[in-house]
């Protein structure tokens, strides 16, 4: 879990556009950040096994 004084950091709009940056939407982490669901990989995980992510499945082969 991401610290809250960072998270609430990150919410405000960065005096240069260049300095924002990615965090999970969920837990507020900012490495392992997947664009396109606006997960970290650890709930895109979490989310994905219990099938609330629509069209993710795990692979199996």
């Amino acid at each position: 879990m991401a610290r809250k004084a960072l998270v609430e950091k990150w919410k405000k709009t960065p005096k240069f556009s260049t300095r924002a940056y990615n965090r999970c939407n969920i837990c507020g982490r900012s490495k392992g950040y997947m664009r396109d669901f606006q997960l970290c990989r650890i709930c895109f995980r979490e989310l994905a096994s219990t099938g609330r992510i629509p069209g993710v499945t795990k692979s199996s082969w």
